[in-house]
């Protein structure tokens, strides 16, 4: 089975009194990886791993992993929150376009366990 990659128009938050404009986030998802994950590249190539069943939980409700956090943000809008060494990435997502990718996930297949 392919990976399901998607594009979603995100807002990177910041301090700033100006608005940001929407940036291109990528979304993929690998079927036949071992754990159900998300990797969220922003742009400058910064990857995370989100586990999909946290990405999904935080659609609904706040929910947190480690360095990970996610919360709804009225009826359209999903925060996710990056803590790293460097700093904090804070984005802001449509929940539309994250609802649509992981059903496409979904549909993938689940990860197959993989034998030792």
């Amino acid at each position: 089975m392919s990976a399901v990659e998607q594009y979603a128009r995100a807002h990177i938050v910041t301090d700033s009194a100006q608005e940001t404009p929407a940036v291109p986030v990528a979304l993929r998802y690998d079927p036949e990886a071992e754990l159900p994950e998300v990797h969220v590249t922003l742009p400058g190539q910064h990857e995370w791993v989100v586990a999909r069943d946290l990405l999904e939980r935080g659609l609904r409700t706040p929910t947190a992993s480690g360095d990970i956090r996610i919360w709804p943000c009225g009826r359209v809008q999903t925060v996710v929150e990056f803590h790293s060494p460097e700093g904090v990435a804070v984005v802001q997502f449509d929940v539309k376009a994250l609802i649509r990718f992981l059903r496409r996930t979904y549909m993938a297949g689940a990860p197959v366990a993989h034998r030792s």
